[in-house]
């Protein structure tokens, strides 16, 4: 009506790539304090479990975990594992379990930590990453952890595609002293990698070696720690735009 005082305006939803970098940090601290606490109660559980399911994409992995042995056996790969699917890798005789994840923003962190402590399972995090050229650092490392792990063991990322892929590459190479072009039959299609992604980086690291480090007789970690060179690797790189919204858009890998 004439006069009357005009409504207040809504405020138009604010998506998550155009909020500021200080925002979404914030936001994803908050996440990980949320789900740091041990839960306590039903209402909490079910938080926790919603969020697993609904937030993380678990719903799916209750019908598929993706779920692998490597090598000789000693070591399982997979995605997250539900409470109950971690009581399954208990009962294969698994120890300790590997969270590739890092993070700790979804309710799959609580409900995993509080599964392993109910079935005397370790865990421990070894993070990698998915989209990035490796780091030195992570590599050089990677043998002493995998040296240090109590077997048998299984480790999980999220869809138990990629940075799981990345561990098992590392875990035959650097553990068992498999060669680097079999053990990188970890990174395949069969497990729902896709090398023309984003992720492709991962194959793009191996096959760098096999050109500069192989072909000239140096060992892996040799070549890790002498030429090595992250940032060209991630300069030369060029993800397939197809497959990278697919992995990225439709079906959101981390």
């Amino acid at each position: 009506m004439p006069g009357s005082p005009a409504e207040p305006r809504r405020p138009r939803p604010v998506f998550k790539r155009f909020l500021k970098p200080e925002t979404r940090y914030a936001r994803r601290m908050a996440r990980i304090a949320r789900f740091e606490r041990p839960i306590a109660g039903p209402v909490s559980r079910a938080k926790a479990w919603a969020n697993m399911l609904l937030v993380d994409h678990g719903v799916f992995r209750l019908a598929y975990l993706n779920r692998h042995r490597v090598g000789q056996g000693k070591l399982w790969r997979s995605a997250q594992p539900s409470p109950h699917q971690l009581a399954w890798f208990k009962r294969q005789g698994v120890r300790t379990v590997i969270s590739l994840r890092g993070g700790r923003e979804h309710g799959s962190w609580p409900l995993q930590r509080e599964a392993c402590e109910r079935q005397g399972l370790t865990l421990v995090e070894f993070v990698l990453r998915s989209r990035e050229a490796p780091s030195r650092e992570t590599i050089l490392a990677a043998k002493d952890f995998f040296a240090s792990v109590e077997y048998p063991a299984m480790m999980h990322c999220k869809s138990g595609a990629d940075r799981a892929g990345m561990g098992a590459v590392l875990y035959l190479i650097l553990h068992e002293g498999r060669p680097v072009a079999e053990a990188l039959g970890q990174l395949s299609a069969r497990y729902g990698h896709f090398r023309f992604a984003k992720t492709g980086i991962l194959d793009a690291f191996f096959e760098r070696y096999l050109r500069e480090g192989e072909a000239r007789g140096l060992d892996f970690l040799t070549w890790v720690e002498t030429v090595y060179d992250p940032e060209a690797l991630k300069r030369d790189f060029r993800p397939g735009f197809w497959s990278d919204l697919v992995v990225d858009r439709v079906i959101k890998r981390e």
